[in-house]
């Protein structure tokens, strides 16, 4: 399960045996979601935000901070997705500490 931010509580992370489309999941406590990057020939079209089954779901305030640092850390996640799940290479977590 490799963590890829941490930003004021909220953990962004990928589950080892993730699938397509290209995802990421955020837990704060005992809440999760999850934000898909959808693309359109190639180009980046919305980031869109999920329930996830069997959990509680993020808060409306968390969801629009998650929301918001998926679309400014897009192209880094997108990164991060081919080199562990294509490439099998890993990376080291950030924390991200300037307010988005």
């Amino acid at each position: 399960m490799p963590k890829l931010y941490e930003y004021f509580g909220l953990i962004f992370l990928f589950y080892s045996q993730e699938h397509e489309p290209i995802h990421v999941h955020c837990k704060f406590q005992d809440t999760e979601s999850k934000a898909e990057i959808r693309y359109e020939n190639g180009k980046f079209k919305e980031v869109v935000i999920k329930q996830v089954q069997g959990k509680k779901p993020l808060n409306p305030q968390n969801q629009k901070k998650f929301k918001k640092v998926v679309e400014l850390y897009r192209d880094d996640i997108v990164r991060k997705w081919v080199e562990y799940f294509v490439y099998n290479i890993d990376f080291s977590p950030e924390k991200i500490t300037q307010k988005i």
